[in-house]
């Protein structure tokens, strides 16, 4: 497979990283399924979303090795390719409170639960800044919004996640 070299100026400081694709796929691959997973709440199709978009990144990595930010790339075309496939299919998502997320790493029941009750571009701001870490501007930038876009949705989902664990916990 391919290798990019990245090269990035920060004053008069030069970066360069040499990133082949199988690096970028060894390090990023689990967290970008587990977060399609909780994103979408279906595992199967979490899991075909991001072997879909790590495919997709693949055939376009001299591209997509040049980005800042290629793991959010993926995340969101994982994220279109699976809205896609709930439009075509039209059927329900399966539950994925009785299967494991992905290589059986647990997560909180009662945290998917709140996680399903969500609207997806809210459980997606969620996943992404606290499953994942990623920054305010790199949760905009793979949902393709404004950072204030991110900010108002984490606030809002996070009031919402407050009101159902406090209602779970009476």
């Amino acid at each position: 497979m391919g290798t990019t070299t990245l090269t990035a100026t920060e004053g008069d400081r030069v970066c360069a990283v040499t990133r082949s694709f199988e690096d970028f796929y060894r390090e990023t691959r689990d967290d970008i399924a587990r977060a399609l997973v909780l994103t979408t709440g279906s595992r199967e199709l979490g899991i075909e979303a991001a072997d879909e978009a790590m495919t997709r990144a693949l055939q376009r990595w001299d591209k997509v090795g040049t980005y800042d930010n290629p793991s959010g790339w993926v995340f969101r075309v994982g994220l279109n390719w699976a809205r896609s496939t709930w439009r075509k299919r039209r059927r329900e998502v399966q539950d994925i409170y009785t299967q494991p997320v992905v290589d059986d790493q647990p997560i909180d029941v009662d945290l998917e639960k709140a996680l399903a009750e969500l609207d997806d571009r809210f459980r997606a701001v969620v996943v992404l800044r606290f499953f994942l870490d990623w920054s305010i501007a790199q949760t905009a930038d793979a949902l393709s919004v404004k950072p204030g876009t991110v900010k108002s949705r984490l606030s809002r989902a996070l009031d919402r996640l407050g009101v159902d664990m406090r209602v779970g916990d009476q």
